[in-house]
Order: structure tokens, then C-alpha cells, then sequence
């Protein structure tokens, strides 16, 4: 009867009983794929976060969950129980960390966030932004090879494991881009027998012009416009990513700066994306409003007023910018 009391005890105090209740200590642990149980144990033991290895391994065994326990990154301490920590690797409760894209960042805004929060360094950013996913993401086919991610990098909240690598990052960012595209808006941008590439490129200066829906469709109809009559579209924008500046207005010397982005210089579209839109920038290009306007400009308190005369758009210019 004793042997037993002494058994049961020793049971209880291995799988219920904390390491050190009272002063433990918290660790990030990583259980990488395909270790064992009896690893586990042992590494846990070693770092004093577990009273025994054996009663780990034991409890492991005898509760039919051998073969459920998750490779991931889990925050753990010596404060929870053997049978806790246990559960916790067979719930998969990872360590998560949530990081914000924000609509109209470009490659450069994003990599220096990504660093910052330690998910990426300079040399993997730039692989994963160069890497080519055409054959998991269909929406990336149309895009030249030559072209890195600059405009599906899809602003949102993400959800990210410490054990994620900076490419899996971008690859979740561009499965969103996918999602929140749909099938229907990418077989419309087919029947309107436009490619993706180009939707997002225009969708990228929209991003960065104006702010309202309803405004980004007019604005939309507006470049619409421009193109069909070859006329350059002039958006203060594009010159900004060439200077790297963020001015309202931009001076007349950077106007003239010899560059595929240039579109005060160069007829038709820049070269490639110049920012990372929302999807209300995608629909507006998707499904302008048309209208007969040329001119648009935003003024202090962000509102847009759109002219149809170069004459009408310097009166407005005057009125509500000097």
C-alpha cells in the first residue's frame, strides 16, 4: 500500500506539480519537425522548465499523445505543469505575432518594417521580393520577370509565427492578394483583355492620389482618359518614388528627371508599380466611372476637385492650393 501511495505521488508530482512554481522562469522554445517526444523531454529537463524527462515522456505515452505533439515556437515556463506544457505542443499554441501593411507602402516602407520587427534581414527580404511565384499565385503571370513583388504585397493584418521565414510572410501576403482579388475580378480583368500587371500599376498611383472610393473611380476615368488620347499622366506620385520625397506637389526639375517612372516625361503607364494598393484602389481601376474630365487635384483637407480644361484645372489650382 505504501509502494503504491509512493508511486502515486511520484505520478502526480511529475505531471502536475511545476518545476518552480513560485520563481520559474519563461522560455521561447522551439520544437523543430520530426523530433521525438523523448528530445523534448530531455532539452526541457536540461533547461529546468520540467520536473522529470521520464514523466514527460510517460504522460506522453499513456495519454494516447505520442504522435500529436506540433512542431512550432511556443512561449513555455517552469511555472506550468508537465501535463500543461504537454498540451500546449498537441493544441499547436504557438507564439504569434501580428504585423500591419499598410496600404500604400512600397517595397521599401515594407522591408524596413519587416527588419524592424525582425522577420526578415536585408538579404532575405530581397530574395524573397525577387522570387518568382508564378506558378503558385496565377495573378503573378502576367507580370514581367524582370519585375519584383512592388504592388501585391496586399496591405493588411497578418498573423505570423515566430518560426516563419520572411518568404512565407511574403507568400501569405500575396495568397491574400489572391483571395481578395477573386475569380470574378480577375476573369473581368481578362474580358476587359487587360492584364493584372497593368491594373496594379495604375492601382499604385491611385493608392497614392486620392483617398475616397468614389473619388479613386472618377480619378480612375480620369488616367483612362489621358491614356486613350496619349496624354502623359502627370501624377505627382510616380515622381515622388523616383526622389524618394513625399511632396503634394512636385518641382519643375524633377519633372525632367530621365526615368521609366517619370510620367510627366514618358507617355502611357511607369515602368512598374509604384506602391502597394488596397482593393479599393484594384476595383476603382477594375470598374472606373467614366466621365469627361482631365484634371484632378486634391487640396489641404483631402478633398478632390476634378476639371475637364487645363485652364479650369490652373483656376482650381490657384483657388485651392496658394
Amino acid at each position: 500500500m505504501g509502494l503504491f501511495l509512493c508511486g502515486a505521488f511520484l505520478f502526480w508530482w511529475g505531471i502536475y506539480v511545476p518545476a518552480n512554481y513560485f520563481s520559474g522562469k519563461s522560455i521561447i522554445y522551439t520544437a523543430q519537425k520530426g523530433i521525438g517526444d523523448d528530445e523534448i523531454a530531455l532539452e526541457l529537463k536540461k533547461m529546468d522548465i520540467i520536473n522529470s524527462s521520464y514523466f514527460f515522456r510517460f504522460y506522453v505515452v499513456f495519454s494516447g499523445k505520442h504522435a500529436k505533439l506540433q512542431a512550432g515556437t511556443y512561449e513555455i515556463s517552469s511555472k506550468m505543469s508537465t501535463k500543461s506544457i504537454i498540451d500546449k505542443f498537441v493544441k499547436g499554441e504557438v507564439v504569434k505575432n501580428n504585423i500591419t501593411i499598410i496600404e500604400g507602402w512600397n517595397l521599401k516602407d515594407i522591408e524596413n518594417y519587416l527588419i524592424a520587427k525582425n522577420i526578415c534581414t536585408k538579404e532575405s527580404f530581397f530574395e524573397a521580393k525577387n522570387k518568382d511565384y508564378s506558378s503558385e499565385f496565377t495573378f503573378l503571370q502576367d507580370k514581367p520577370i524582370s519585375a519584383d513583388l512592388e504592388g501585391y504585397i496586399f496591405p493588411d493584418t497578418y498573423e505570423v509565427l515566430m518560426a516563419d521565414s520572411c518568404e512565407q510572410v511574403i507568400e501569405k501576403t500575396l495568397s491574400n492578394f489572391g483571395k481578395k482579388l477573386g475569380e470574378k475580378n480577375y476573369f473581368e480583368i481578362l474580358k476587359q483583355k487587360k492584364s493584372v500587371f497593368d491594373i496594379v500599376i495604375l492601382a499604385s498611383i491611385i493608392e497614392k492620389e486620392v483617398i475616397k472610393i468614389e473619388d479613386k473611380k472618377i480619378v480612375s476615368g480620369i488616367l483612362n482618359n489621358r491614356l486613350d488620347i496619349s496624354m502623359p499622366l502627370q501624377v505627382c506620385s510616380t515622381i515622388n518614388y523616383i526622389t524618394g520625397k513625399n511632396d503634394p506637389g512636385v518641382f519643375i526639375k524633377d519633372t525632367n528627371i530621365d526615368s521609366p517612372y517619370n510620367t510627366y516625361k514618358y507617355i502611357g503607364l511607369p515602368k512598374a508599380p509604384i506602391s502597394n494598393p488596397g482593393i479599393d484602389s484594384i476595383m476603382a481601376v477594375i470598374y472606373p466611372t467614366e466621365n469627361n474630365y482631365l484634371y484632378f487635384l486634391s487640396t489641404k483637407e483631402g478633398t478632390t476637385i476634378f476639371s475637364k480644361t487645363l485652364a479650369e484645372h490652373n483656376t482650381a489650382i490657384f483657388k485651392y492650393l496658394k
